[in-house]
């Protein structure tokens, strides 16, 4: 797989548009995640990190059964890269369950804040880790993505500013997690990894890091199962399973897949940066699924993440054609 370092003038330019298309579609498949899994706890009050250690395990099913059906070869070629594949596997199970504690202490609009806040890590991590540059462009976007983000998900207001500390301080993790998922996503496309050989193998080990957790005796971890049986919370609820089998199937796989894919064509900080379209597309879905309105902060919101992203699409324009003068 060519990079974006290595790509001819007009295969960079073509995996930039692609990239930023990939990434928008990423942010607007996982934009549905939350309608999931807010009816899965809501309903059946599944504890999170048992929730977490199922998606993982049906993600991997329908991968193992897409690879199989249509391109079987995806399945090989990762063997020399385990050892790093098991550390990417346990940082996305650390980053799902921080994440789903994060909602569980803060509620939905700050942990989705806390959560974004993995656009300054990226960049700044990008910085530190992979080289990226970060400039004044780019720091700008981060502000008002981050801003966009918390005017869509109505962190504005102080009451909701009511978590304890723990809470505050398990977000802002989760955002951490976050930003180490896309740098090391980036990573394994440099190795030169098929971004869906690597969800597979991710989620294979978020999976068996997540039973390991969930089967630690007395629930010591908060969201966990707090005897074995408690795997199957859900039981004989076909409609449970359905649901659960829908979300990791639809908006995990594609999303994620998507996410990865994204990851091999963009800057982490650029990809990470576009996926903070998500909250908007997720107001967006409650207008029309649930008849929420927009309000008008929301759309102001929405409008400065776009702001951001178009500033990032401008950049790198601007950067491409100044190569091009160079040459």
């Amino acid at each position: 797989m060519s990079t974006l370092s290595d790509a001819t003038p007009a295969a960079e330019q073509a995996n930039l548009t692609r990239g930023y298309l990939v990434a928008l579609a990423s942010a607007a498949i996982l934009s549905t995640t939350a309608i999931f899994i807010r009816f899965l706890t809501e309903t059946y009050q599944v504890p999170p990190l048992v929730l977490a250690f199922w998606r993982a395990v049906f993600v991997v099913l329908t991968l193992l059964l897409a690879f199989g059906l249509m391109r079987p070869s995806l399945l090989r070629g990762a063997r020399r890269h385990l050892a790093y594949l098991a550390g990417y596997g346990l940082v996305l199970a650390v980053f799902n369950s921080l994440w789903t504690l994060s909602v569980a202490l803060n509620g939905a609009a700050v942990a989705t804040v806390l959560v974004y806040c993995s656009a300054a890590f990226t960049a700044l991590l990008g910085r530190w880790l992979l080289h990226e540059r970060l400039d004044v462009a780019k720091i700008t976007a981060v502000v008002l993505c981050l801003g966009g983000c918390v005017l869509v998900a109505g962190a504005y207001d102080p009451a909701v500013w009511t978590a304890n500390p723990l809470g505050i301080f398990t977000g802002v993790l989760s955002g951490l997690g976050y930003a180490v998922y896309s740098l090391m996503g980036r990573s394994a496309a440099q190795r030169g990894l098929n971004p869906w050989t690597t969800l597979l193998y991710t989620f294979a080990f978020a999976a068996g890091f997540l039973l390991l957790v969930n089967l630690l005796p007395g629930g010591l971890v908060p969201g966990t199962a707090v005897q074995p049986t408690d795997l199957f919370w859900l039981g004989t609820s076909v409609v449970g399973w359905g649901v659960l089998i829908l979300l990791a199937a639809g908006p995990t796989v594609a999303g994620f897949g998507l996410y990865n894919v994204s990851l091999s064509l963009l800057p982490s900080s650029v990809a990470n940066l576009i996926l903070t379209l998500e909250p908007a597309f997720t107001a967006v879905l409650a207008y029309v699924l649930l008849g929420e309105r927009l309000t008008a902060v929301e759309i102001i919101g929405a409008l400065l993440i776009l702001t951001g992203v178009g500033l990032l699409r401008l950049r790198n324009s601007r950067q491409f054609m100044k190569k091009e003068r160079s040459r």
